[in-house]
Order: C-alpha cells, then structure tokens, then sequence
C-alpha cells in the first residue's frame, strides 16, 4: 500500500498487524504515483494527490482509501463507490485542534493580541489604542455543524458565546445550553461572528460572497478553518476595507499555498496581512501532535473494521 502523507506509529503497526506493507512517499503527486498506483490495495493521503477518474482508472487494484483528516473532495467518491473502493476519513482525530486554533485566532482578534505584539516589536507601547472586546454575550453563526463546527461550538459556549448553527445535511442537533438550530436569516441578523466549517462541493464554493457581506445585518468577525474557496477573497477584501468586517482570521485560501495566487489576488492578501485585524496561517488548524495521532488511530480502526467486515 502508499502511504502518501505523514502519519503516527500507531497505523504503521495496525496495517503491519493487518498483514500489510507499504511505501512511505509524502511528497508524491499524480505524476509521480501514475507509475506505480496499479500496485497498491490501499492509499494513506492527505491532499497530496487529486484521486480523480483518470487516477481512479489507473488503480486497478485499490480497495480502500484513507484520508487523514477531512474534505474528500480529493476524491471521486461517486467513481470510486461505482468501483467498490471504500474512502474512510478522519475528521474526528484533529476536530479538537481545529476548534482550539479557531478560538485561539478569535480571542486573539478580540483582544489585539498579535497586533499589539507587532507594535512592541517597532518600541511602540499604546494601551488605549489596544482595548479590546470581550466574547462573552456575542453571537456566533457556525455554518457547518459536523465535528469542527461541534467541537467549537462548546468551545464558544464555555466562554459565554451564544451560538447559532447552521447545517443544511443535518436537522435535531440542538443542544440545550450549547446551540440552536438556525436558518440563515438567522444568522444574517443576530450574528457577530461567522465561522466556516463546511466541506468544499458544489454547493458550498463561495458560500461567503458578496451578497454574505451585504446580507449581514452588523459588522462582524469572519473565521475560515475549513477550506479555502468557502470564501471569495474579493468579498473578504473589499468587506474589510469598507468596515463591513470587522477583523477576519483564515487558516485557509482561496488558491493554496499562496505562492500559486495570481499577481491581483496576490496583492489583495499582501494587504489583509498588513492590516492589525487580519491574522492568516498556512493551513496548520489541524496539525498539532494530538491530532496526527488520533487521525492515525481513527483511520486505522476504520481500516481493521472494513477488513474485518468484508
């Protein structure tokens, strides 16, 4: 089998155990894994390799594919479910770190923590001018509402946030204390914060657009953990130089990594990273030690249990 992305110990010994052996290439891509893939039974990927058709066609022997992590969009699954290969994901083992970077951006955010930071760097000591504002009694719209958007749900509702959430796929999930149930007019006029947690498809590519911005009743604080082209960076952009958006933290972009941005696009991020209301990181919301472990763990009891069954 390939394992085309980084992983814990603990799934090298389950497909050991499973009778399994395997490549390690992480830094494989289509072009390189061509040559080989009608050898493997199983793949181990993050989003090193785009699993479409023409990959699909090409391995002949798959069975199984795990994807470490969330958003199988990498992946055919229509043709691979035609071509009984089962695709297993892992989006329980890093739900956790996602939701703590989430709130850790916000809070950061709020209280103009890595603003101020860059101030003292430049001998600059301003204390008026770095008040912050406090989450407690905000409202937050989480659209999407599976492990990320849950797991940051409870995370706000610790610290005084009401949340409002949002998810097209799934009806019931209200929880007394910690989340309502929603509509997007809702969310459009109660919310101060909206935070994306929604896989990327064709219903969802620019979900947060234009006519998002101008259809929130109040400035608020946008938050994108999930995947880049949930949100128009054009929309994002012009929101934020009109005070539309308050302050945005985006773990993920539109175009990634960012050195593949078109110049125009280019410059627009080059700008939100100047601004003191702007935090962006290089798609690291899931990577912590805990996380590469539980993933590992997850997908490794979902691989014993489909051996198992069949």
């Amino acid at each position: 089998m390939l394992i085309a992305a980084p992983v814990h110990d603990v799934l090298l010994s389950k497909l050991s155990a499973l009778g399994y052996t395997y490549d390690i290439i992480t830094d494989v891509n289509n072009e390189r894994a061509s040559a080989t893939v009608a050898n493997y039974e199983g793949i181990i990927t993050s989003t090193r390799l785009n699993m479409d058709k023409a990959f699909i066609d090409q391995a002949t022997q798959l069975k199984w594919v795990g994807r470490m992590g969330s958003g199988m969009e990498i992946i055919d699954l229509a043709y691979a479910t035609e071509k009984n290969i089962v695709c297993f994901s892992s989006p329980e083992g890093n739900a956790n770190a996602v939701a703590e970077q989430a709130l850790g951006m916000l809070l950061s955010l709020q209280h103009k923590v890595n603003s101020a930071h860059a101030e003292l760097q430049q001998n600059i000591w301003l204390r008026e001018e770095n008040r912050g504002v406090e989450l407690e009694g905000m409202t937050a719209g989480i659209i999407g509402y599976g492990h990320n958007g849950s797991a940051f749900a409870r995370k706000l509702k610790a610290i005084g946030v009401n949340v409002l959430a949002l998810d097209k796929y799934k009806k019931g999930f209200a929880e007394e204390g910690i989340v309502e149930c929603a509509a997007i007019q809702e969310i459009y006029e109660q919310a101060d914060i909206i935070s994306f947690h929604l896989p990327l498809n064709n219903e969802t590519q620019f979900y947060f657009d234009e006519d998002f911005v101008q259809s929130m009743n109040k400035p608020f604080v946008l938050l994108n953990l999930s995947r880049g082209k949930i949100v128009r960076q054009s929309a994002l952009y012009n929101g934020m130089k009109n005070g539309k958006i308050i302050a945005a933290a985006l773990d993920v972009f539109e175009v990634e990594p960012i050195q593949k941005m078109k110049d125009d696009m280019r410059a627009q991020l080059d700008e939100l990273l100047a601004m003191p209301n702007f935090i962006g990181t290089p798609h690291i919301g899931g990577y912590t030690v805990q996380a590469l472990y539980k993933m590992s763990f997850v997908l490794a009891q979902k691989i014993e249990n489909s051996i198992y069954k069949n």
